[in-house]
């Protein structure tokens, strides 16, 4: 039987640094298990010039999956690069794939379980181990409070992923440190959306919180306008420190240079294999 071709989608982005980290993952996932693995993304990242990307377009989903399709190929897996089961993969992705599968039904897609598998109260503990590592390369001391930001979703299973994989991660630094608070980087308006609070920008209003040293495990997997150099997260935390809310503030490193993130995703893909 022909080898599935493996899809490692992103849900893309207009920084071409989020596709380059992209294919390097989706090169070691190649290597590690001799499938053909290649980097797609659901949206955004094909509107980045191509010279810009080493000269290689980015892939898109829907765009690719036809190009396969039309070249003969009919067995794929889509392992999505999310933290939680977003409507990008639980909805959209669907979608594209069933608007395929109506022109050829004999098509096979498995998709792989999301990076923190299927209870979002109960997360893959890998995670919280591989942000504990990295809060520990920055010699924290006891004094120092640590905050998991993620961007913020509407969906609340996802925030409870977020709010679960803090909780392991208090647990696995103990009295390594102060305090572990999860928050968001944004959120929605309205009440409905409230369960996104607090957001990062407000820690240094939160009594018992505010001051000394502040550390921001980033729960973001790739580089892009929310994480990584001048993003979103840095510009927030430049004005924690302009408001004089905290004495220092770091970041670790996303979530995607950490090489156990690999592990996870070869489990996802063995796992529909």
């Amino acid at each position: 039987m022909t080898q599935p071709i493996v899809f490692l989608i992103d849900n893309g982005s207009l920084r071409p640094q989020a596709t380059l980290w992209l294919r390097c993952l989706a090169e070691a996932l190649a290597g590690r298990t001799g499938l053909a693995v290649e980097a797609v993304s659901l949206l955004h990242s094909h509107e980045v010039a191509a010279d810009q990307l080493g000269g290689r377009p980015a892939a898109i989903v829907k765009r690719r999956l036809r190009e396969c399709v039309e070249a003969g190929r009919r067995h794929f897996v889509g392992l999505p690069l999310f933290l939680g089961p977003s409507l990008a993969v639980a909805e959209y992705l669907p979608e594209l794939i069933g608007a395929e599968r109506a022109a050829h039904p004999d098509l096979r897609v498995e998709i792989a379980p999301v990076l923190s598998g299927a209870d979002v109260d109960a997360p893959d503990p890998r995670l919280a181990a591989l942000l504990a590592e990295q809060v520990r390369a920055l010699a924290p001391g006891s004094g120092a409070k640590v905050a998991l930001v993620d961007h913020g979703s509407p969906i609340r299973e996802v925030n409870r992923v977020r709010n679960a994989v803090a909780r392991q991660l208090a647990a696995e630094l103990g009295a390594e440190v102060a305090a572990v608070r999860a928050c968001s980087m944004e959120r929605r308006e309205g009440e409905d959306y409230a369960f996104n609070e607090p957001l990062l920008e407000s820690l240094g209003r939160m009594a018992g919180f505010r001051g000394g040293r502040l550390i921001l495990a980033m729960f973001f997997l790739l580089p892009g306008r929310h994480a990584g150099a001048g993003g979103d997260v840095a510009e927030i935390a430049g004005g924690l420190l302009a408001e004089k809310a905290f004495d220092s503030v770091e970041t670790t490193p996303l979530l995607g240079e950490h090489p156990m993130l690999l592990d996870i995703l070869e489990d996802r893909l063995r796992s529909v294999l």
